[in-house]
């Protein structure tokens, strides 16, 4: 690849330390196209150096990043992709709204540094001409410099910076680091870059802005880039921008000049035609093709490519992806778990019996305990994300499932997310920040938490052991059917939830599904780093905070009121069972005394009253207060549904779950009825499957939609839904 500024052949780019209070000398804007390497030549500018954060108003990520250049202290803003100054996601207003300096809260760039993929000229010189059109210092990164060598082009830098009005090209290779010396160089110049000179590229279009940017530029404070767009766009762009609506004549002339510029066509239409003929006669200008025998690799991913061959390694990454969020991340949580529960023990031993001991042991702890737990599922997800988005497999992926997924109203970007909330939500519902679409996403977001995650697997052990029969049905072992048609249930709801609200609440068009599949290509380390420690902070620091209080909270419902009574009545029975025993059948009755305590204490707590008072509402579906009691403290977390279980039934609250069914089986109404009726198991069973049950999945939702109508939305559905196919199964049942 020929340039007009050569790189040496690797280079690692210093960046130092910049300080957060430093005041930067400029606002670089950094655009491209999707999957052009953008990002990885962010995190490489920045590092550590960055600040993540939401858009006002929206939950597209701001992320903002600092770099030392020349000795400068610069402001870099990663913007998200997108391929032309017209957007079509919600992703994309941003990223044109920050370009036109419309967004409240983030600076105006005084410059751009245009991320653009060497291999893929003929699609980033369309974004190119719209970037230089707005007037503002530019600097072009080609990206992705060594693929394009090896596929043997060579791309004359020089001429192409001079075809775009004198801008500044440099090739870099954002995973090892060449070019960036030239590139740092190139952005040295920011502070006294002019800015491009007009293209020629549609004479009768610039005549046309010249006629009305006296009377929309002056007092209107429309940029000349705006009334370009405008003209194109219509009126639809001043509901995205904000800009003041033109007056009565300023807008009939423009009706005019519109109908005279673009006839019975669509504008959009027009534009493309004229851009695209501009870039088919400059493109021989700069990139040369050698005549060189295709390589191994090339071949290979042709072959890869294939139909089969992408199906079958589209269901052989899946599988590896659900063993490694369902499976491998087990190797790290249960460590995690037992530590935490250890030092939850030791803390309870240490710190004096009482109030304090029990909120730091089944208070902080374990509030603390249910947050990190999840943790590594979502590194672990994030990580295949990551790396399948960096290395291009991920936009085949979304595409190749696409027509099966749009079937029930989404997109093949929905599958991946839907597909990881069978090992938890939180991480899956945090993945849907790969789908562009607005309405689509908030499906996707609603129609995860149907799935059975991992957090259902206790509840659902616990009662079918317990309740359905070790028997054969053909060559199926019928608990296993009954886990399998839990499963079949759990994504009927997620599929129904999906199709019902893109008809209804969430209805629109549906979405162009517009792809660039990019090459294949290594990962960058450093990007895959920064970008796992952000989820993990992500998570940490918004979720945690939400499960922790809730997690407190319904400490205190079960520990308070205290009872005196039962206090007394403990000691009493523990000094006599001291003196009448000793040796492990003490043991074995001390045990035994202390979890009948604690079952007493829950029976009479704010809890255990609650659920006494909400026997009644739930008596339809057959359970009793102890049920009722059990399902209002799960609703935080429904995996505490056998420890609370255990509790209540008196077997202590590390709850065996031989010994737990056995007395949940012999468990009987006032009358002798008999409680867990199969109809009222399978009932229960149901409700678990549907029900909203976990504020981690709610926390993400508010914290992933900006808004609390949604989790409510989603909370009230669910639990709805549930209770009355919970109440169909046990009355028909009974029956």
């Amino acid at each position: 690849m020929s340039a007009g500024t050569a790189a040496p052949a690797e280079v690692r780019v210093p960046l130092g330390t910049v300080g957060r209070r430093a005041r930067a000398s400029a606002t670089i804007a950094v655009v491209g196209n999707p999957n052009a390497g953008k990002s990885a030549l962010f995190n490489r500018l920045t590092g550590m150096n960055q600040k993540v954060a939401n858009y006002p108003g929206v939950t597209v990520e701001r992320r903002i990043g600092r770099c030392i250049v020349a000795g400068a202290t610069v402001d870099l803003i990663d913007l998200p992709g997108t391929y032309s100054l017209t957007p079509n996601s919600g992703d994309e207003r941003i990223s044109v709204s920050v370009l036109f300096g419309r967004v409240a809260g983030t600076a105006v760039p005084d410059g751009i540094l245009a991320v653009i993929d060497s291999t893929r000229l003929y699609q980033g010189l369309y974004l190119l001409q719209q970037l230089v059109a707005l007037g503002r210092p530019t600097v072009v990164a080609l990206t992705m410099a060594d693929v394009a060598e090896r596929s043997g082009l060579k791309i004359d830098c020089q001429r192409l910076g001079e075809l775009l009005g004198g801008v500044p090209v440099v090739p870099v290779v954002a995973t090892t680091g060449r070019g960036f010396d030239a590139l740092h160089a190139a952005m040295a110049r920011f502070p006294e870059l002019a800015p491009p000179r007009p293209l020629a590229i549609w004479p009768e279009l610039d005549a046309v802005v010249d006629s009305l940017e006296a009377g929309l530029g002056g007092e209107g404070g429309w940029q000349r880039a705006e009334i370009e767009r405008w003209l194109i766009e219509g009126d639809v762009l001043l509901g995205e921008t904000g800009l003041a609506s033109p007056d009565a004549a300023l807008s009939a002339q423009a009706g005019d000049l519109r109908r005279r510029l673009f006839a019975s066509e669509p504008p959009l239409a027009v534009e493309a035609r004229k851009r695209y003929g501009w870039i088919r006669d400059v493109l021989p200008e700069i990139v040369q093709a050698e005549a060189a025998l295709r390589q191994r690799g090339a071949q290979l991913i042709e072959w890869l490519n294939r139909p089969w061959v992408s199906t079958a390694l589209f269901l052989l990454a899946m599988a590896i992806v659900f063993q490694a969020v369902f499976a491998w991340a087990a190797y790290f949580s249960d460590p995690i778990d037992a530590a935490t529960s250890s030092l939850g023990s030791w803390l309870g031993s240490v710190l004096p019996q009482g109030m304090l001991a029990s909120l730091v042991e089944n208070g902080i702890v374990a509030g603390v305990g249910s947050v990190i737990v999840f943790l590594p599922q979502i590194l672990i997800l994030f990580l295949f994300i990551i790396l399948m988005e960096d290395t291009g497999y991920l936009a085949r992926a979304a595409f190749l499932v696409d027509r099966a997924m749009r079937t029930i109203g989404l997109s093949g970007q929905s599958v991946i997310p839907l597909l990881s909330s069978f090992a938890c939500a939180v991480p899956s519902i945090m993945a849907t920040r790969v789908i562009p679409n607005r309405r689509d996403r908030i499906a996707t977001i609603l129609a995860a938490p149907f799935m059975t995650c991992s957090a259902r697997l206790p509840v659902y052990g616990l009662l079918i052991a317990a309740f359905v029969p070790v028997q054969r049905v053909a060559i199926f072992n019928l608990q296993g059917l009954v886990l399998f048609g839990l499963y079949l249930l759990g994504i009927a709801g997620g599929v129904a939830t999906a199709l019902l609200l893109r008809s209804t609440a969430l209805r629109g068009e549906r979405p162009v599904f517009i792809l660039a599949l990019p090459e294949y290509r290594m990962p960058d380390l450093r990007s895959v780093l920064v970008k796992l420690l952000d989820r993990a902070k992500v998570f940490l620091t918004r979720a945690g905070t939400i499960i922790f209080t809730v997690a407190v909270v319904v400490w205190a419902l079960a520990y308070f009121p205290r009872a005196e009574g039962l206090v007394a009545a403990q000691e009493l029975a523990t000094q006599q069972a001291e003196a009448d025993l000793g040796g492990e059948a003490l043991e074995q009755r001390l045990a035994e005394i202390e979890n009948e305590a604690a079952a007493a204490q829950l029976e009479q707590s704010w809890l255990g009253r609650a659920g006494k008072w909400v026997e009644p509402a739930f008596a339809p579906l057959g359970w009793d207060w102890k049920i009722s009691a059990a399902v209002i403290a799960s609703f935080p977390a429904r995996e505490v549904v056998v420890a609370v279980l255990g509790t209540i039934y008196a077997v202590g609250e590390e709850a065996d779950e031989l010994t737990l069914s056995e007395r949940l089986k012999s468990a009987t109404w006032p009358d002798g009825r008999v409680v867990f009726t199969l109809p009222m198991v399978f009932g229960l069973l149901v409700f678990y499957a549907w029900c909203m049950q976990c504020a981690a999945t709610l926390a993400i939702i508010r914290r992933e939609t900006n808004s609390w109508r949604w989790p409510l939305f989603s909370w009230t559905y669910m639990t709805v839904l549930a209770y009355f196919a919970a109440m169909l199964i046990y009355q028909f049942g009974s029956a």
